[in-house]
């Protein structure tokens, strides 16, 4: 089975990494891929939202199947881009179709949709420079802190958790009116705050059957304890011990399978990831937002963890043979903590030399923002590593994450030390 796989970061190089311990995996391509990847498959230099060249390329290097890492060529519907080329329809692909993808395309479609189908979730309404007035009343009658998200992709940065209504109002405007998110924020949902624990649940299905990957905590703001600006994800912990088998069951009933029979009341044959970002308010599970693909570095903790062969479940979930595939799941515990340039999430230095990835033995190294140069391996994104410990110990599992971030080294290197120890505490 020659493979390719779209995206270049963390997520896409532990899809890699998984594929490539597949007795089925003959050729691993990744475009456009980083310095991770490149040890192992072949990098192309495409970038994977130009589906024309991905198309070349699939056709050039005979691919059998196409696995879709980001939201935004799915979104932008790369799916239904190969379906409407004859020599491309017989691809395999994992990722649904544009339609599928508006899931997390838009915030205002996945709301409606959760609404229509009983799928629990914070009440919200959704406003256009048209009703912005209606908007600035609507907030006049709400709790504080009130959330105000994007309708549209924003690079994970199109949400805002206002704590006061001067403050709320503002924000409205410049997201409306300033087009604060370019056209992400042409319309805006706004959302009640709920309060309670986070974790990230993950579904893989080929529109029909599914299975439930394992769950996980991600770290999302920059600063130790929880505190400052967010990112794209500080570390990730799998499993997740408040997500007890009593409340997946809740998922699994309240949340799962009315999206999966949501999806089939829409005509939508979902084929790939749903990620399903979840809040535990009050012991019951709320949807916060859904994804169409695998959340990142949560990746790094899940697939560490999933014992089957990752590339015969992408196989049989592409070809709509899903309930035929092996899945078991190890017991032990993932950490992963992510080492980042030095300013992110704000500006960030590239270009700059790591060394000491070399001296790494307990823990896997999965690179994001890399790539190589001159057979060194430069630093190239704001999130430039992440670096995942196993152990039968959730404890064990942190002090090799941490003690693997610790030998990474570039200049301005950050990580946080507390990845994990919120759910020791647990």
């Amino acid at each position: 089975m020659n493979t390719l796989i779209l995206g270049s970061g963390g997520r896409e190089h532990a899809f890699a990494w998984r594929i490539t311990q597949s007795t089925l995996c003959d050729k691993l391509f990744v475009a456009p891929g980083n310095a991770g990847t490149a040890q192992i498959a072949t990098n192309l230099p495409i970038s994977y939202n130009d589906f024309e060249k991905i198309a070349e390329a699939v056709l050039a290097n005979d691919i059998d199947l196409v696995i879709v890492g980001p939201e935004e060529p799915l979104v932008k519907g790369v799916r239904d881009y190969f379906q409407s080329r004859e020599e491309l329809k017989h691809v395999l692909m994992v990722g649904p179709d544009a339609h599928g993808a508006m899931l997390e395309g838009s915030k205002d479609f996945s709301k409606n949709f959760m609404a229509k189908y009983g799928v629990p979730t914070a009440k919200s309404e959704t406003f256009t420079k048209d009703t912005l007035e209606d908007g600035l009343r609507y907030l006049e009658d709400q709790k504080l802190p009130i959330v105000l998200k994007a309708d549209g992709l924003a690079a994970g940065k199109g949400v805002i958790i206002a704590l006061s209504l001067d403050e709320a109002k503002e924000s409205l405007t410049e997201m409306l009116v300033d087009a604060k998110f370019g056209d992400a924020s042409s319309k805006v949902v706004i959302e009640e705050f709920l309060t309670g624990i986070e974790l990230s649940v993950f579904v893989l299905t080929d529109g029909d059957s599914y299975k439930i990957l394992p769950e996980a905590k991600d770290y999302k703001r920059i600063g130790e304890g929880d505190t400052g600006l967010n990112t794209g994800g500080m570390g990730a912990v799998s499993p997740v011990p408040f997500a007890t088998e009593k409340f997946m069951e809740a998922v699994e009933n309240q949340v799962i399978k009315p999206t999966m029979a949501g999806l089939k009341a829409e005509g939508i044959k979902y084929n790939g990831f749903i990620f399903i970002g979840l809040m535990n308010h009050e012991g019951e599970p709320y949807v916060i937002e859904y994804n169409a693909r695998m959340g990142d570095p949560e990746t790094e903790v899940v697939l560490p963890r999933i014992e089957s062969d990752f590339l015969a479940l992408m196989i049989a979930t592409a070809k709509n043979k899903l309930h035929e595939a092996d899945f078991t799941v190890s017991k032990q515990h993932a950490v992963t903590t992510v080492v980042v340039a030095g300013g992110y999430p704000g500006d960030y230095r590239k270009g700059d030399v790591i060394v000491g990835y070399d001296s790494v033995k307990d823990a896997t190294i999965f690179h994001a923002g890399t790539k190589p140069e001159n057979g060194l391996v430069l630093t190239n994104g704001g999130r430039v590593m992440a670096l995942t410990g196993m152990s039968n110990t959730l404890e064990k599992a942190i002090q090799k994450s941490q003690k693997a971030a610790q030998d990474v080294l570039f200049d301005g290197k950050y990580y946080r030390k507390d990845i994990g120890l919120d759910v020791l505490r647990y």
